[in-house]
């Protein structure tokens, strides 16, 4: 097995500028965590992170020596870590360290150089591997061999590397979804389960964060299975009503190649098991309510931006009102009425509700004609109707929407002249006051 690490950005000019700056006394420096991982994989890495046995204030003086821009923000020097900007990249650099003390969601560091000290305080073994800068591998844990398996491993004892930070939790999951193979590993399975308690008192926006991040991992259902299975999904996201419609999504998205979409992706673990088939509006209008309601606590709990909670609530309501495999004419209304973007989420979602998504001809033809869908324009507007003496109010609305429904009847053909005759039969129809 080859010890080397290679990746373009290690050679790149920026990256060499900062390591030579760190390294002009001869200090011990070393690529760590995921960009290792990911290169060791043939991954593009979203961060570069260097590890190095000087402090802080050592580092910063260092790269702005060699007129590298640096940042740095109170915590983050708290805790040993400078950014450098170079040539459009940004490079975490981190001193060594050990937790001096930990209570699960805080950790007190004191710094060190030594670098297997360092790994070990690391949560699995793929991310506690480092690279020296001509890509000598170091990997003190078997983090190699378990990136090749798929194994998804913490570094010593499971329930300790929790104990000291419950996101670990999570994050074992959300790794085991990008880079885990086969079964998970039992031992971290039984320390989840046993630590699910203590998901609580993590905040919503880091669990947001691990989460959005696992959701759109290319096949998460395994992961969220395992979630289920353990109780920590139902710990996590109590509004679960199990995985099954979310696992016949993640499998129609993966036939269609489509990319992944974690919004949709939660909506099919917390929208009910079955679609509302009644159309009465008082039940419409309850139904409505509750899930509404389930998707507000979600998006409030899990601190969803407006237009994600927003989106979430859309997709736990799916229109019941509409037959998805009706006439030609039935699905251009509903492309129209909904948008290209929510018939295509709404089509997802009801075809992973039915008993065999194998049956995909008429699904696969809808998502078609939204991926085409060009709306037509509707050639009205509230000018139009003032100018026939209806004053400004909610009659000038109401008229716009009679004349709008007629022009959708007749499949969007008629012009402006025929809208505007439309118009005034309205007009003319009204009651006289």
């Amino acid at each position: 097995m080859e010890n080397t690490v290679h990746a373009p950005w290690i050679r790149a000019p920026a990256t060499c500028a900062v390591i030579d700056a760190l390294t002009v006394e001869g200090a011990d420096v070393r690529f760590v965590g995921g960009c290792v991982r990911d290169a060791l994989l043939g991954r593009e890495s979203a961060d570069i992170d260097i590890g190095t046995p000087d402090p802080p204030e050592r580092v910063l003086a260092l790269l702005e020596s060699a007129g590298i821009e640096t940042r740095t923000v109170p915590r983050g020097i708290e805790h040993g870590t400078v950014t450098a900007l170079a040539g459009g990249e940004r490079y975490e650099i981190t001193t060594l360290r050990r937790d001096e003390r930990t209570d699960g969601r805080h950790a007190e560091v004191a710094f060190s150089d030594d670098w297997q000290e360092d790994a070990a305080r690391r949560d699995f073994t793929i991310n506690a591997m480092s690279a020296a800068p001509v890509g000598a591998l170091h990997d003190y844990f078997g983090g190699r061999t378990d990136l090749e398996a798929g194994l998804v491993r913490f570094v010593g004892d499971p329930a300790t590397r929790i104990a000291e930070d419950h996101l670990r939790l999570l994050r074992f999951f959300r790794f085991y979804a990008w880079y885990g193979k086969g079964e998970p590993d039992l031992a971290a399975l039984e320390a989840c389960k046993a630590a699910a308690h203590t998901i609580p008192s993590l905040s919503g926006e880091r669990v947001q964060a691990e989460m959005l991040k696992l959701l759109k991992a290319e096949n998460p259902a395994p992961a969220v299975r395992a979630m289920w299975n353990m109780g920590v999904l139902t710990v996590l996201l109590p509004e679960a009503h199990g995985t099954e419609l979310f696992a016949n999504l993640v499998n129609i998205e993966l036939t269609l190649s489509m990319p992944a979409d974690p919004i949709r992706r939660l909506a099919a673990l917390i929208a009910p098991a079955q679609r509302e088939e009644r159309d009465d509006a008082i039940f419409r209008e309850a139904h409505t309510s509750r899930t509404d309601a389930v998707a507000k606590q979600v998006a409030a709990r899990w601190r969803l931006d407006a237009d994600d909670g927003a989106r979430l609530a859309a997709l736990c309501n799916l229109p019941a009102m509409f037959d998805f495999t009706a006439n030609r004419h039935s699905r251009q209304v509903l492309l129209y009425r909904l948008g290209p973007d929510y018939f295509q989420d709404v089509t997802l979602m009801t075809w992973a509700l039915q008993d065999d998504i194998k049956n995909d001809s008429a699904w696969t033809k809808m998502l078609d004609e939204a991926s085409k869908w060009e709306a037509p324009t509707f050639l009205l507007n509230g000018a139009d109707v003032l100018e026939r003496g209806i004053p400004e109010g909610p009659e000038v609305g109401r008229l716009l929407r009679q004349v709008e429904d007629w022009w959708i009847e007749n499949d969007f053909t008629p012009d402006r002249k025929a809208l505007l005759d439309r118009l005034d039969a309205l007009v003319d129809e009204r009651p006289r006051e």
